[in-house]
């Protein structure tokens, strides 16, 4: 039997993914707050693409310095230029961040350390999928360096000055799949799990803990710990699903994903809201609080 344009059930199934379209776009956050940033200094880590340069676009929108954590600086500068002559604000960034390489995340920090006299806000967005189950030359698993290990030193080395410039604020943007995460005390780095997906929300799971056990030791310190998740998005964030896999995913988060802008909205609201001032070690989704697994 066939089943033309026509047919009720290629109808049916045209509403049905107009209206889970239509659902997404009205239940997305948006970060209302008008805050201006004039004085303040801000990194985003991953910032040369995706979610990481729309959130690092509207922080300098709002009058703030910017520094983009950036491995590939040539990207780095391109995103910098993109943001400075969109936005007229010309004190944006970029510096060199490698997250696989524990020396390039101490070299970054210590130079923040060295050069800025004050941090308002660290936005550790920087992360990948489905990259290679290798060690990197620090004897750590790629996907879990990456995506938790150099967000840690990173965010360990610049505490310090992130409380001398009380209040601040750290953003750590986790997803919604640490609920499929498990870890092994025994096997922290999950070089006994196999499949990089696996390894992938394990890593999501170590955002959420470390955001919640960190917010809890900077307690009365002025300095505010939450992390997210940002929502499914279309970025090149699935640039590593493949040649085959790659454009189907593409396919299907177009019909269903957000876009970059509002894939940054709940970034940027954990960042200047008002309505989260002094609000720590919470799980937000569109701007709102979530529970955790």
């Amino acid at each position: 039997m066939s089943c033309g344009f026509n047919c009720p059930l290629v109808w049916g199934i045209l509403v049905f993914l107009i209206g889970f379209k239509l659902y997404v776009k009205l239940t997305t956050g948006v970060c209302r707050s008008k805050k201006r940033l004039d004085g303040k200094t801000v990194i985003v880590t991953g910032a040369n693409t995706g979610i990481g340069k729309e959130t690092a676009r509207d922080l300098a929108q709002r009058g703030a310095k910017v520094i983009l954590g950036c491995r590939d600086l040539e990207k780095g500068k391109k995103a910098c230029d993109e943001i400075i002559a969109s936005t007229g604000n010309a004190k944006v960034e970029v510096q060199h961040l490698d997250l696989s390489s524990l020396a390039s995340v101490r070299k970054f920090a210590n130079n923040i350390i060295d050069t800025e006299p004050h941090l308002d806000v660290l936005i550790n967005n920087a992360g990948a999928t489905r990259v290679e189950q290798k060690l990197t030359d620090d004897g750590l698993l790629l996907g879990m360096q990456v995506n938790h290990f150099g967000h840690f030193l990173l965010t360990c080395l610049l505490v310090d000055l992130l409380k001398r410039s009380s209040p601040s604020r750290i953003v750590i943007v986790a997803s919604e799949l640490h609920r499929l995460g498990s870890l092994d005390l025994d096997d922290f780095n999950s070089v006994n799990v196999y499949g990089s997906d696996r390894i992938y929300c394990n890593s999501k799971l170590a955002n959420v803990l470390m955001s919640n056990e960190l917010a809890r030791k900077l307690k009365g310190t002025g300095v505010t710990v939450n992390s997210l998740h940002p929502g499914v998005i279309l970025s090149d964030f699935f640039r590593n699903f493949g040649p085959i896999v790659g454009p189907i995913v593409k396919f299907f988060l177009l019909l269903f994903c957000k876009d970059v802008h509002e894939g940054a909205q709940t970034s940027i609201f954990l960042a200047v809201s008002e309505d989260v001032e002094g609000v720590s070690g919470k799980y937000f989704t569109d701007c709102k609080v979530q529970k955790l697994a």
